[in-house]
């Protein structure tokens, strides 16, 4: 459909991540083809030479929320220090950049929730993990369209097609492509003909990190809070129309407030995480950057809370959230750590990094001297009911920080472990 993606210049690229998610069961459920394949595989009907870990075998069904049973909703309880938790985190960052800052919380058993942090309330770019407040946004605006309905909104992303255009344009980040008649997975780049479900866009924005695919399910949050309830039965002509004839101020506003303003409703304030520009240069063409992006872990921490507790949006979307997030592929940087290798992973990790050559300077991917960003958001549920959520951010400039993420996940997992 409509924009252009622009190819990110070497001084600053956005690096998002190849990660598999969603129940592989989940075929028959979402229409995501990609899983028909990974559930061939399970039943031996493929072959595959990078066997699933033991955690990402659950079913749909089996994924639940672990902060349902409390009598509360409010946020203030889970943030309380708890002293010999917080001694042990700190002791793991001895001899690391000052830059790593962090949020961790025990929920193994939630009515004694443990809370330790680190810089908790420091600002990074949030890069790809800026895709999680794009989720919220379509769910949001699905009830909005289907406040009685779970069932009308599950089929209107299971039914609904709708086609990149310009708006996927030149991502390097491949998509999976499975031909259910011929059994072929393809993985390339989007092109301006494809035509995905809306389950798949946000499946591509999640499980590949496509800078196109966020763009065009942001894209598509517009569109439903504009049209409302016209919105299912809307034409791509329609819906180029109203990008063509809106003023760019205009569209502008509605893009920040549709992935901003369902953050604040969760108690999250604007210094504690925003978006305030699409994954894609394109997206300009018609709508503006407004107020810039940041994240911390504090902020995303809250929004973790929030979807375990099912008040994110209301709890069946909360828990269709956590489901996109489930990690059902090769597992990166922190989600690596062998630690957490029978474990249920639901994870988002993402970098930014930018390289200044003329300093002369060691420079290169993951490896930026002006800016180098790596966050990940995590979800752990061990077999044995050991379950915590962690938000690891940093800025290490000049080192690809990938393993100490890995480092600092085995050592978290340990810590919380023994409570």
């Amino acid at each position: 459909m409509y924009t252009t993606i622009k190819l990110l210049t070497l001084p600053l690229l956005f690096v998002l991540l190849s990660v598999l998610l969603y129940p592989i069961d989940g075929y028959e459920r979402t229409g995501i083809k990609r899983l028909k394949r990974l559930e061939l595989i399970q039943l031996g009907e493929l072959k595959t030479t990078t066997p699933l870990p033991s955690g990402a075998l659950r079913s749909w069904k089996d994924i639940s929320l672990n902060l349902r049973s409390l009598d509360t909703d409010s946020l203030s309880t889970f943030f309380n220090e708890d002293a010999q938790l917080q001694k042990e985190i700190s002791g793991l960052f001895r001899g690391l950049d000052k830059s790593y800052s962090l949020s961790v919380i025990d929920i193994s058993d939630p009515s004694k929730v443990r809370y330790a942090h680190r810089n908790e309330t420091l600002g990074y770019q949030p890069g790809s993990v800026g895709k999680l407040a794009v989720l919220v946004a379509i769910f949001t605006q699905l009830e909005k369209i289907y406040p009685d309905s779970w069932e009308n909104r599950i089929a209107l992303l299971r039914n609904k097609s709708v086609a990149s255009g310009v708006w996927g344009l030149t991502d390097e980040h491949t998509v999976p492509i499975y031909n259910l008649e011929k059994n072929t997975l393809v993985k390339r780049q989007v092109i301006a003909s494809d035509i995905f479900t809306l389950y798949e866009w946000v499946d591509h924005m999640l499980s590949v990190s496509n800078n196109g695919a966020a763009s065009i399910v942001w894209r598509e949050a517009m569109l439903m809070a504009a049209f409302g309830s016209s919105y299912p039965d809307l034409t791509e002509e329609q819906a180029l129309a109203y990008f063509k004839e809106t003023p760019k101020k205009e569209l502008t506003d509605l893009g920040n407030d549709v992935v901003n303003l369902p953050l604040r409703a969760l108690g999250i304030t604007t210094d504690e995480w925003r978006l305030g520009s699409f994954f894609t240069r394109g997206a300009n063409t018609y709508v503006g950057d407004k107020g810039g992006s940041i994240g911390t872990p504090l902020g995303l921490m809250k929004f973790l809370v929030k979807l375990e507790q099912g008040n994110v949006v209301d709890e069946a979307s909360s828990l269709e959230m956590k489901r996109l997030m489930y990690m059902t592929d090769r597992r990166i940087r922190y989600a690596q750590s062998p630690a957490l290798k029978e474990a249920a992973v639901y994870f988002k990790s993402g970098s930014l990094y930018k390289c200044d050559r003329s300093k002369g300077e060691p420079c290169g991917k993951y490896e930026g001297n002006v800016q180098n960003f790596m966050n990940s958001v995590i979800i752990v549920e061990h077999p044995d009911n050991c379950k915590y959520m962690v938000v690891l951010m940093s800025n290490v400039l000049r080192k690809n920080s990938a393993s100490d993420h890995m480092y600092l996940a085995s050592s978290i997992d340990k810590v919380i472990r023994k409570g």
